[in-house]
């Protein structure tokens, strides 16, 4: 009674919000993964709740649902992986179909792990591993079961280009020689590498990216490797005997939008400008959905209520009071 109360009063006292600025169903696009998932019911609630806005969801994979954007189905998209869909996104751009509204978030990751149960603390077996160039000091640390002489490196998913570049590395630090180079046959294979060896507090080596469930739910430490060159990354994918490697490129996901959407809602669109995260929320997001079988909206829930300090900045006061309101009434 005494929240009820108190948002009552906060509502009389800042001001009705306005109403939505579209008569139809706001269209986000719902990319096949659980990240955009999570965003996407973050966004829908803030919408629905905080500008009286009917929001709608149109599932689909990644390249027609951006062609989508661009023509005018859907209007919204909240993760634009750019270095992974140039060619349509930038199409959109040249042709003056989209617009790029904001950065959803700055640091997506990729590189080789290890538990810090491995590498910090009182009894950890590997305090000196840092870098990609320490891993022969440890190759019996990781043994193969299968080549016990060497160390094992589980790689990306086969069939990835992760996979390739990995494998590639693998030739350029000249570890070959020390590690085997395993390949998880899925994704939710490599995960359950991960999640056994960590249970049991056993030594793992491995490649994996953020934001993800896992990171989210296991302490893992990236080793460091040589910064970032274009170049020499793109060498990777094609020079069969790589002598030069270097560390994946942190990615920036940016939130997209119709452009004829953006002129028509400037206020949804001064929301999802102010809209940003970073990839370890995700990732914590993530592994809440992982532990608690939850579906997206309930982290984004979860999310609005544990982390207003975030939020709270991205709409008005009158704006945050209803979506408050909104957030004690789902939890009665």
């Amino acid at each position: 009674m005494r929240s009820f109360i108190f948002v009552f009063v906060a509502l009389c006292s800042i001001g009705p919000a306005a109403a939505c600025e579209l008569n139809r169903p706001i269209v986000f696009a719902g990319m096949d993964w659980q990240s955009n998932a999570f965003h996407t019911a973050v966004a829908q609630f803030i919408l629905e709740e905080g500008y009286d806005c009917e929001t709608d969801v149109l599932p689909g994979t990644t390249i027609p649902l951006l062609q989508g954007v661009a023509q005018g189905d859907i209007d919204i998209v909240m993760e634009v992986w750019k270095d992974n869909v140039t060619e349509v996104w930038n199409r959109g751009l040249r042709r003056r179909q989209v617009v790029e509204v904001g950065t959803n978030f700055p640091d997506a990751v990729q590189g080789w792990y290890v538990p810090r149960y491995l590498v910090s603390g009182e009894n950890a077996p590997a305090p000196g591993l840092i870098d990609v160039s320490d891993l022969p000091n440890y190759k019996a640390l990781f043994s193969d079961p299968e080549e016990p002489d060497k160390g094992r490196f589980y790689n990306c998913i086969a069939g990835w280009n992760c996979e390739v570049i990995n494998s590639a590395k693998l030739k350029a630090y000249d570890l070959e020689e020390h590690y085997t180079n395993f390949r998880p046959g899925t994704g939710a294979a490599l995960a359950a590498a991960i999640a056994s060896a960590y249970l049991r507090q056993q030594p793992i080596l491995t490649y994996y990216w953020g934001p993800t469930w896992v990171l989210g739910k296991y302490d893992m430490v990236q080793l460091s490797e040589p910064a970032y060159d274009a170049e020499v990354f793109m060498a990777l994918a094609t020079d069969a005997q790589p002598t030069q490697a270097t560390a994946y490129p942190v990615v920036e996901v940016a939130i997209g939008a119709n452009r004829r959407f953006s002129e028509s809602a400037p206020n949804v669109i001064a929301f999802l400008e102010r809209y940003e995260t970073d990839s370890a929320l995700v990732s914590e997001a993530l592994a809440y959905m992982e532990e608690t079988g939850g579906r997206a909206g309930d982290a984004a829930e979860r999310f609005l209520r544990t982390r207003s300090d975030v939020w709270s900045e991205w709409v008005d006061a009158a704006r945050k009071a209803k979506i408050d309101a909104a957030l004690s009434d789902s939890a009665s």
